[in-house]
């Protein structure tokens, strides 16, 4: 059976790969696997932020009924996963980082083991995210990460850290934090040693949850020096902030993604020396996006395409190898394409479709148009055209060939486009 690595980063961009036009942005390994595969260039999530994106992503169901609303929810127990689909198949499941399907609870526990079990998973470290870590960890550690900052004597030099940064918005000084305690290459090395001790006897699914490149943007030393004199675009319509600060944030933002493109090579490199390449799916994804500073906004929450977009790359067994897939795709659609690879059972009331007929060749889109929600707005995206709902109070339609930076608004003169996306919010 095939094996799986998932590799999941938080908030990264789509267009934040190497060979993007004018983006400077270094990401060798991943450029590999696009070569050996297939890339989803217009994949959006279907919540454009960690924990409904990510409960939709291991229950298979669009937002309205993943269960989670907001941050503020935890994934409900007695939840149908696709990680327990893929344990009674007969997989050894593992994971690490930062899950977030238990978001609002902050009971990861010191071992990072609360809730693995009942997800569906057979081994594993589940993390505290920076922020959430010095929240919750501000008197004593409540995380696995912020109990090895504190082992290493290092948990209020965190602390003290991300604190200054919440309050300097476009902090990009680098953190005071030794390479090892660096949260991404502590996830890396965790990874390693679970795939490491993933058992030769049976097939294996690795997932390697990355904090970056999510702010606050804290780079080691090292990274800091990575794209010191180098100049990236400018945000699109924004003017609010020197050129020199959004371009230290751009900056640290790639070094991120780099450090995590290396740790992708060192998985990579365990998984041939366990001679298992040809039978290892590669998958790369992530959350959602980051608008950073597009429209003067920063982070993710809203349906502009910087915080809705994330990169989509798979890579193995199959799949066909430089090949560029240009039809609407949406991250919901995971959980079955391991599923199908699998040979395992689908998930009950799944919205998920597998992706495997595209990936190994067939011709033509799996879906005509995805969605992604949060609160209270809707948008639906055909790969050209997205139309959004109740959106700052208003509806919203862009047509992104035409204007791939969403600068205009056409709901009032395209309006036959309006009336023929406006009836797919009734299929949700």
């Amino acid at each position: 059976m095939t094996n799986f690595l998932f590799l999941f980063p938080d908030q990264q961009r789509a267009d934040w790969l190497g060979g993007t036009p004018g983006l400077p942005v270094r990401t060798p390994n991943l450029d590999e696997l696009r070569r050996r595969g297939t890339q989803f260039t217009r994949a959006i999530c279907p919540s454009p932020v960690c924990a409904p994106s990510r409960a939709c992503l291991a229950t298979g169901r669009e937002y309205e009924r993943c269960g989670v609303r907001n941050n503020g929810d935890d994934l409900p127990t007695g939840s149908t996963t696709f990680y327990q689909r893929l344990r009674d198949r007969g997989y050894h499941v593992a994971g690490c980082g930062k899950f977030d399907l238990h978001k609002a609870s902050y009971i990861w526990g010191l071992d990072g083991r609360t809730g693995l079990a009942e997800w569906g998973f057979t081994d594993g470290i589940d993390n505290e995210g920076k922020i959430d870590g010095v929240i919750s960890g501000r008197d004593t550690p409540r995380g696995p990460y912020m109990a090895y900052l504190e082992k290493h004597g290092l948990r209020e030099t965190h602390i003290a850290d991300i604190e200054r940064r919440r309050r300097e918005k476009m902090a990009a000084f680098p953190t005071p934090l030794p390479d090892h305690a660096y949260c991404d290459n502590w996830i890396g090395q965790n990874a390693l040693t679970l795939l490491r001790r993933a058992p030769a006897s049976q097939p294996w699914f690795l997932q390697v949850n990355f904090t970056g490149p999510h702010n606050p943007w804290d780079v080691t030393k090292d990274m800091a020096g990575w794209y010191a004199g180098v100049e990236f675009p400018a945000p699109r319509n924004e003017t609010e902030l020197p050129r020199a600060e959004h371009n230290a944030v751009r900056a640290n933002y790639a070094a991120m993604i780099e450090n995590i493109d290396r740790w992708i090579g060192r998985l990579l490199a365990v998984v041939r020396a366990r001679g298992e390449e040809n039978e290892t799916l590669v998958v790369f994804a992530s959350d959602h996006g980051e608008m950073l500073g597009d429209h003067g906004r920063w982070g993710k929450l809203v349906p502009f395409q910087p915080s809705l977009a994330v990169p989509l790359i798979f890579a193995g067994p199959g799949v066909r190898a430089n090949t560029v897939q240009e039809g609407p795709a949406t991250l919901l659609d995971l959980p079955a394409t391991f599923l199908d690879f699998a040979g395992a059972k689908p998930l009950p009331a799944a919205e998920s479709r597998s992706l495997r007929p595209l990936l190994n060749g067939r011709d033509g889109p799996v879906r005509q148009f995805v969605f992604s929600a949060l609160d209270d707005w809707r948008a639906v995206f055909d790969g050209r055209f997205k139309l959004i709902q109740n959106f700052a109070g208003s509806t919203w339609l862009f047509d992104l060939q035409a204007d791939p930076g969403e600068t205009r608004n056409r709901a009032h003169d395209l309006v036959e486009e309006v009336d023929r996306l406006n009836p797919l919010f009734h299929t949700l």
